[in-house]
Order: C-alpha cells, then sequence, then structure tokens
C-alpha cells in the first residue's frame, strides 16, 4: 500500500513539472518577412519596425537580434514581453543600392521555433535616383 501511494506521488508531481507555462512568438508579417518594396536611397531612411505579440502563457524574452551585413538593429525589447503584449523590433538597412535579400535571426525563450531562433527575411531594392 506504501508503494502505490508513493508511486502515484511521484507520479502527480513529475506531472507539473511539465505542465510549465511556456513563452510563444509570432510576428505580425506575412512569412516573417520585411518587404521593403521598392525604395529610393534618398527618400527611405531604411528603418522598419516589426512587431510581434507573445501567444504563450508565460513571459517572453528577446535575448538577441543577431543582424547581416548592411544592417543594424537600432531598438529591441530589453525587458520580457508578457502574455498577450506585443513587442517591436527596429531594424535599419544601409540603404545601399540594388536588391535587398537579407535574414536577420530573433534569439527568444519561444517554444514555438527550434531553439528559440526566429528568421525574420527581408526583401526589396534600393533604387538610387
Amino acid at each position: 500500500m506504501k508503494n502505490s501511494i508513493t508511486i502515484i506521488a511521484v507520479v502527480l508531481m513529475s506531472s507539473f513539472g511539465f505542465a510549465q507555462n511556456r513563452p510563444k512568438i509570432e510576428f505580425k508579417t506575412n512569412d516573417n518577412t520585411i518587404d521593403y518594396g521598392t525604395v529610393t536611397k534618398k527618400g527611405d531612411n531604411g528603418i522598419r519596425t516589426i512587431e510581434f505579440t507573445n501567444t504563450g502563457d508565460a513571459p517572453l524574452i528577446i535575448s538577441n537580434v543577431l543582424s547581416t551585413p548592411g544592417f543594424t538593429i537600432p531598438s529591441k525589447p530589453n525587458d520580457p514581453i508578457m502574455p498577450g503584449k506585443t513587442g517591436k523590433i527596429e531594424v535599419k538597412y544601409s540603404m545601399i543600392p540594388g536588391p535587398i535579400r537579407k535574414t536577420i535571426t530573433v534569439e527568444s525563450n519561444a517554444v514555438n521555433y527550434e531553439g528559440g531562433r526566429i528568421p525574420l527575411k527581408i526583401k526589396g531594392e534600393v533604387i538610387s535616383n
């Protein structure tokens, strides 16, 4: 009888460990793509804002945003994004004339992407006019 109670207690305690809160991230862009379209070097500052929502049930932490050459990250959230709340990441392209085909990577604790790493595709074209 004691063994049965012990086994039941262990099973119940371990099941609580699996019911952990989990943050999830959803970006408001189609296919996680930022489309600059066709822009002019003089007429555009190159800054775009990417919005996302924490659709999970635990705080979402954006630990890093890795940029590729030609991009800088002027701002990212430093505080956790609470469940149901939105956050923003700003990216800035150097506006070098030609096609834009880049990827930046958002590192987070989100469980809906492998390792919490989310690739964001960036496309468009800068003309020198």
